[in-house]
């Protein structure tokens, strides 16, 4: 146990100021496309005045598949109560970003995807490990962010869209 959780420890003060450095700032100016194959500049993302998640996934990642499958299942529910927008952005390469689309519609999500090919967006947003999960407020600042899923996770999303929809500060989760 302590050989786990002492390294767990050293990473815990990297994780929180990865949290505490992006706080505020606002999506970078970064081209990628959608599955339509047009570009979308990922700084022009918004969600006209309400909170936005945005996930970084891969389809060989089977907790990012869980977590976008499991927000799917109340995913209308989220966006009639909070107008809440999810955009999953795919960090698959070439090789393996045509079958995103196939996926997507055979599991039924409803988000705006977008295709991370070369990385650039991933590692303008500083994400190292997926699923990351991405938090914007109406302002269009980054708010929150977390890494991994567990079942449970997407109600502490939820309470923390509530939250910003109401518009109260969340700097403290």
């Amino acid at each position: 146990m302590k050989k786990i959780l002492i390294p767990m420890l050293l990473l815990l003060p990297c994780f929180l100021f990865a949290q505490q450095e992006a706080a505020g700032k606002k999506l970078p100016s970064v081209d990628v496309k959608d599955l339509d194959g047009k570009t979308v500049n990922t700084a022009t993302l918004n969600n006209e005045g309400s909170p936005m998640i945005i996930s970084f996934w891969a389809l060989w990642c089977k907790p990012c598949i869980q977590e976008l499958t499991t927000i799917a299942d109340v995913y209308a529910d989220w966006q009639a109560e909070t107008g809440v927008k999810l955009v999953a952005v795919s960090i698959d390469d070439s090789r393996s970003s045509s079958r995103v689309g196939p996926t997507v519609n055979g599991k039924g999500w409803e988000y705006e995807v977008l295709l991370d090919q070369n990385g650039d967006f991933k590692r303008a947003m500083n994400v190292n490990m997926i699923p990351h999960t991405f938090l914007v407020n109406a302002k269009g600042e980054i708010v929150w962010q977390h890494t991994s899923f567990s079942e449970g996770s997407e109600l502490q999303l939820i309470e923390l869209v509530r939250k910003l929809k109401r518009g109260e500060d969340i700097s403290g989760h």
